[in-house]
């Protein structure tokens, strides 16, 4: 078995970085450290935390420069955020993999979404171009490099990803930083044990809007009583090569048409509850690339319902017409819609 190192990037807020901003950033610090600790544990031979503000630098890059510096058996690369949830044997898992000397195999949490790969023979990474972010690493490392690549997407606790404060909700680990400023949680914790109510109630109807996964829809189907009602739209939308078509959404389509504050009217033709990949609905809007939608504490905002902080007048108003609804509407990321749907319809911790 090759020696395994590990890169753990941990991107920090800016100095201009708003309240909610800097609270993800520190659960993310916290899970970095934890991660660190668990790869050690877990027999990689030296865990590096990249951290730092935002630069500019692509991944490919950045993970370039990386390999460049050392000798390299094989690698496991994550975000700081990356599956929060994962297990000793989770970790031991990619370890191995990164450390299998037969072959070419990488590992992914998930191979179309990826958050965390195993690379083995990592020095094949110097060819790598500069990918925008680590989701398209397992394409390129299979399309482009030969590697076989393999995928733990079964294990559904691993693509849980700490992408915002609506995930640290979900999670709801008490080991991670709380809140900020009190009540900024309590909107959307409401929506969310209304939600839940539904999705409980065989004569009600549950919207599920954005990159659901066909596992996530038959778990939907087996774990709740509710009627379902799926619209699938944009998976893979982070991996997307040059010359695909630009995003499109249904749901954002009608939004086009009537107007963001037209939301909750749509929504409560559909069904008494939802849930919604707004990141779906902004890449329909404005496209693929994240520079050009609202910046991280707009986003964050509307994922908690708070549209009186949003600068962002299409996302306040988006944000406002789901928080004033009549029915029950969570936004969110993918996330949300992905493995948090047994997050968020779970019945709550006790204190």
């Amino acid at each position: 078995m090759s020696d395994v190192y590990v890169l753990i990037l941990h991107p920090e807020p800016g100095p201009r970085a708003g309240e909610l901003e800097r609270w993800v950033a520190s659960a993310r610090g916290v899970m970095a450290e934890r991660h660190r600790r668990g790869f050690l544990a877990a027999g990689a031979t030296d865990v590096t935390v990249s951290g730092g503000p935002p630069d500019g630098i692509a991944f490919g890059a950045r993970l370039r420069e990386f390999v460049a510096s050392r000798r390299f058996g094989g690698l496991v690369v994550l975000g700081s955020g990356a599956m929060p949830m994962a297990t000793a044997a989770d970790r031991r898992a990619f370890v191995a993999a990164a450390g299998n000397d037969n072959g070419l195999s990488a590992l992914a949490n998930n191979r179309y979404s990826a958050d965390v790969v195993a690379v083995p023979k990592a020095g094949n990474l110097g060819a790598l171009p500069d990918l925008a972010t680590d989701n398209a690493l397992p394409r390129w490392l299979a399309e482009v490099s030969g590697y076989e690549v393999t995928d733990l997407r079964r294990r559904w606790r691993l693509g849980m990803d700490i992408d915002g404060p609506l995930d640290l909700v979900l999670l709801d680990d008490p080991a991670l930083p709380t809140q900020p400023s009190a009540g900024i949680v309590e909107r959307v914790m409401t929506r969310l044990a209304a939600v839940r109510a539904v999705a409980a109630n065989p004569r009600a109807e549950l919207l599920v809007a954005g990159r659901l996964s066909a596992s996530g829809l038959v778990w939907l189907e087996r774990r709740t009583a509710a009627r379902t009602r799926a619209f699938v739209e944009e998976r893979g939308l982070r991996t997307v090569a040059p010359g695909q078509r630009p995003p499109r959404s249904v749901l954002g389509a009608l939004l086009d048409r009537d107007g963001p504050a037209s939301l909750s009217m749509l929504v409560a033709e559909l069904g008494e509850a939802a849930l919604i990949d707004s990141r779906v609905l902004l890449a329909h809007r404005l496209g693929a690339d994240e520079a050009a939608w609202p910046g991280p504490e707009d986003r964050f905002a509307s994922d908690l319902l708070l549209h009186e902080r949003i600068a962002d007048p299409w996302l306040r108003d988006l944000t406002r017409s789901a928080a004033e609804a009549t029915v029950s509407i969570i936004l969110g990321g993918h996330t949300l819609v992905g493995p948090g749907l047994r997050l968020a319809l779970r019945p709550r911790r006790v204190a």
